[in-house]
């Protein structure tokens, strides 16, 4: 039996540029296929995630015309249970492919159900004109689940900070899904950060979220990065928000 071909992109999120952004590998799935497979080919892309899209049909409410989708995420090493960037490149896939006809999107996850909205931008300048035709230029919105915090064992702060190099840091909380997160005196100390990952491999939890307030003028609130090389991503690229 002839094996299916899976159409693919490998999407840049949070930019405009090619190159630049953080990127993640979309692939579009006609049948479920087995986790090794789904885990084998997250390792040969060997980028910060995978995401796996299939066609859930029949499965929106009889009154919704909201497409659905089931969408898993896998680093090169293991599956997680939510990823932001994959999502946001799923939905841009999507989008801009024509396989939806719809403003709306709902991907049912290990999360829950989770949602993408095409919010149409309108240019003044001109700027979407391309070759004598106006091109449709848009934002995406995704509602997603806040994740609550909780106390972190004080004991253990100062392993955290050797695996910052020493950097000094205001509080540390745990996020329950068993991610470090640490706030540090500035934006600009997230930037200058220099991670040791070893050290951090050996720090509770999966990860390691460090964050700070974005320098006035910047246009952001804050900055924030993300270590997690339990995951095989030494560095999922910060974001600032």
């Amino acid at each position: 039996m002839a094996k299916k071909l899976v159409k693919y992109s490998v999407i840049d999120a949070f930019t405009d540029s090619a190159f630049k952004g953080n990127p993640a590998a979309v692939c579009l799935l006609e049948e479920e296929r087995d986790e090794d497979w789904l885990q084998a080919v997250a390792a040969e892309f060997n980028i910060s995630e995978t995401c796996y899209l299939t066609r859930l049909t029949g499965s929106e409410p009889l009154d919704s015309p909201v497409p659905r989708f089931r969408l898993r995420w896998f680093t090169p090493v293991s599956e997680v249970e939510l990823c932001g960037h994959a999502t946001l490149a799923a939905s841009h896939a999507l989008f801009t492919s024509g396989l939806v006809n719809s403003n709306s999107i709902e991907f049912v996850t290990l999360s829950g159900i989770l949602s993408a909205r095409k919010v149409l931008e309108i240019k003044s300048d001109g700027s979407d004109i391309q070759n004598g035709e106006a091109q449709e230029c848009f934002f995406i919105e995704l509602d997603f689940p806040m994740v609550p915090l909780i106390d972190f064992n004080s004991a253990e702060a100062s392993a955290i900070s050797n695996s910052l190099n020493g950097a000094s840091f205001i509080d540390i909380k745990r996020t329950t899904a068993d991610d470090l997160f640490v706030v540090l005196p500035s934006g600009e100390s997230v930037v200058e950060i220099k991670p040791e990952f070893d050290a951090i491999r050996k720090c509770p939890g999966r990860g390691m979220i460090v964050s700070g307030a974005a320098p006035p003028g910047s246009g952001f609130d804050f900055y924030s990065r993300f270590f997690c090389p339990k995951l095989g991503v030494n560095e999922v690229k910060y974001v600032s928000l």
